[in-house]
């Protein structure tokens, strides 16, 4: 993927109570910790691009993928446990790219192996898998639900090695189906 295939125009605004009250913070990029900026966040608006937000720092905790948009209750709207904490911007490729996602049945890709280069509804009913414990993103962008359909609590993931996605998420997240994140997903 090149840079000029990428845009970097997005932007959240992060508000410290719900209704888009109180304090504010602007983002453009990743936010590994939104403490030292807001003491808490409980709504955002979406100005451009998409973002991946999350109920613990550090990228970890339950995850919600929103777009361009209002979200007043976090909490209520997107099931987070408490407040957001963390933030990360997903690209937006403008031009069809490359998708390549090796899913493995155990951790540290063990078990049964498949390679996806499209979405996937249903990985029992394309590969007999009743899980996906680690993955290997080699290009891309994609969501990963806990329901075949694209449905469910979702997970994120960029190009890089993840060894046990259990520990990616606060409560165990049994992983059914993945779709990868295109531009009509902006």
């Amino acid at each position: 993927m090149t840079s000029t295939g990428i845009s970097t125009m997005s932007k959240i605004i992060f508000y410290e109570e719900r209704n888009f009250q109180g304090r504010s913070y602007e983002c453009m990029s990743d936010c590994p910790d939104m403490s030292s900026f807001l003491s808490r966040c409980h709504s955002c608006r979406v100005e451009r691009g998409c973002f991946m937000v999350y109920d613990r720092s550090n990228y970890m905790g339950n995850q919600h993928f929103i777009k361009r948009g209002d979200y007043a209750d976090s909490m209520s709207m997107m099931g987070l446990s408490d407040c957001i904490r963390s933030c990360r911007m997903i690209p937006m490729v403008r031009r069809r790219g490359s998708f390549r996602l090796r899913i493995y049945e155990r951790e540290n890709f063990s078990g049964q192996m498949h390679e996806l280069l499209d979405d996937c509804e249903n990985i029992m009913d394309r590969f007999a898998m009743s899980n996906c414990m680690s993955c290997n993103v080699m290009e891309g962008h994609w969501l990963m639900f806990e329901q075949p359909h694209y449905r469910g609590r979702m997970m994120y993931v960029r190009p890089g090695e993840y060894r046990n996605l259990l520990n990616m998420s606060s409560t165990a997240l049994r992983i059914m189906s993945m779709k990868r994140i295109t531009e009509s997903c902006f």
